[in-house]
C-alpha cells in the first residue's frame, strides 16, 4: 500500500496563494511534489477552479487582433509593391542576355519596358494586387450603392 501523505495547512495555504498568482494545476503540483489529482481536490475544497477559459479565450482574440493588423500591414505593403512594379512598365528599362558558344554579354536600353519584360512586370502586379485583395478584401458600401441606385431611377424617371 502506498504512503498517504495528508495535505498540511501549509500546504493550503501555499496552494491558494500559488492559484493567486495565476499558477496552473501542474505547475503546483510539481511545486509541492504533489499530484496533480491531489491539487484539484484540495483546490476544489478551498473554493478555487483551475478553469482558465476566459483567459484563454481573451489570449486567442489578442492574438486574432495581432494576426488581423499584420495581415493588413501584409496587403497594404504588397498594394505599395504593386504600384512600385507599375511604375517600372513607363521607366528606361535595360534588357540584357547571355549566351552563345562564346558565352558573350549583350544589353540594350529602351525608353520602357518591352512587351516581354512588361508583360513578366504585369504579372507581379496581377499577383501583388490579387494577394492583397484576398488579405484585406474591400468593404461593400451596400448603403451607399442603393443610394446611387435610388437617384438614377430618379433621374430616368423611374419609380
Amino acid at each position: 500500500m502506498a504512503n498517504v501523505r495528508p495535505v498540511t495547512e501549509e500546504e493550503r495555504g501555499e496552494i491558494r496563494h500559488l492559484h493567486g498568482e495565476g499558477k496552473s494545476r501542474n505547475a503546483i503540483a510539481k511545486m509541492l511534489h504533489r499530484s496533480g489529482r491531489t491539487i484539484s481536490k484540495i483546490a476544489e475544497e478551498l473554493g478555487l477552479t483551475f478553469d482558465r477559459a476566459a483567459e484563454v479565450r481573451a489570449a486567442t482574440e489578442i492574438r486574432q487582433a495581432d494576426l488581423a493588423a499584420l495581415r493588413a500591414q501584409l496587403a497594404l505593403d504588397l498594394t505599395h509593391d504593386a504600384i512600385r512594379l507599375r511604375q517600372k512598365l513607363w521607366k528606361e528599362t535595360v534588357v540584357y542576355n547571355f549566351g552563345g558558344a562564346d558565352n558573350t554579354y549583350a544589353q540594350k536600353t529602351f525608353d520602357e519596358a518591352p512587351p516581354a519584360e512588361a508583360r513578366t512586370l504585369l504579372t507581379a502586379v496581377g499577383v501583388a494586387v490579387d494577394r492583397s485583395l484576398k488579405l484585406s478584401p474591400p468593404e461593400t458600401d451596400t448603403e451607399g450603392l442603393a443610394a446611387v441606385d435610388a437617384w438614377l431611377k430618379g433621374m430616368m424617371g423611374g419609380s
